[in-house]
């Protein structure tokens, strides 16, 4: 599975693509920043994004994209500009019908090095960990979308490794089945 991370921003946007698999080592297929410090106008920022999304896309035709959510703060007008920023990204996913997840800040932190609270460096570590990859302090910024990346990752294979597990158990039996469950509990029907 290939899986486009991203983490929005109009000032930098960090990107990262992986390519997964369950018996092999989740390799990085492309890191990097995408800087936008230098173009003042916020639609011209945002023509950029979309079209940098849309040539990674294109380039590695992922399979899936994770997004970063924007974390509310005080100021309303960066979260005003996170949100764009994280729109036209979903955008440019969707014109190529790539799905997209979204992930808050937290739940990535945490399924990366099991601390929701964790810094940037500390992602970093343990990415560099878990990963084969020239990393480099360039990096750094880059290391939220490939968090992202990695988060989904993990999300999927649990998701996945449940489905197989619950698939295999047998729930026919009276005590277990969701018709028993349902039959000593009308009041509870959606």
């Amino acid at each position: 599975m290939i899986i486009i991370g991203i983490d929005p921003g109009t000032i930098r946007m960090g990107y990262a693509v992986i390519k997964t698999h369950p018996s092999i080592k989740t390799e990085v297929l492309k890191l990097g920043i995408l800087d936008l410090k230098n173009i003042r106008e916020q639609a011209e920022k945002l023509k950029v994004i979309y079209e940098e999304i849309q040539s990674l896309i294109r380039h590695f035709n992922p399979d899936t994209m994770a997004i970063e959510a924007p974390f509310y703060g005080k100021n309303v007008q960066s979260m005003l500009k996170l949100g764009r920023a994280q729109g036209i990204a979903m955008a440019a996913a969707f014109v190529h019908k790539v799905p997209v997840t979204e992930y808050a800040p937290k739940q990535i932190k945490l399924s990366i090095t099991g601390n929701g609270n964790a810094s940037k460096e500390q992602v970093f570590k343990m990415l560099q960990n878990l990963l084969t990859f020239p990393f480099q302090d360039k990096y750094l910024d880059a290391t939220d979308a490939l968090a992202t990346a990695l988060c989904h990752y993990f999300h999927f294979k649990n998701y996945t490794s449940n489905e197989v597990i619950l698939s295999k158990k047998k729930y026919t039996s009276s005590k277990n089945s969701w018709k028993n469950f349902i039959d000593k509990n009308p009041h509870r029907k959606i």
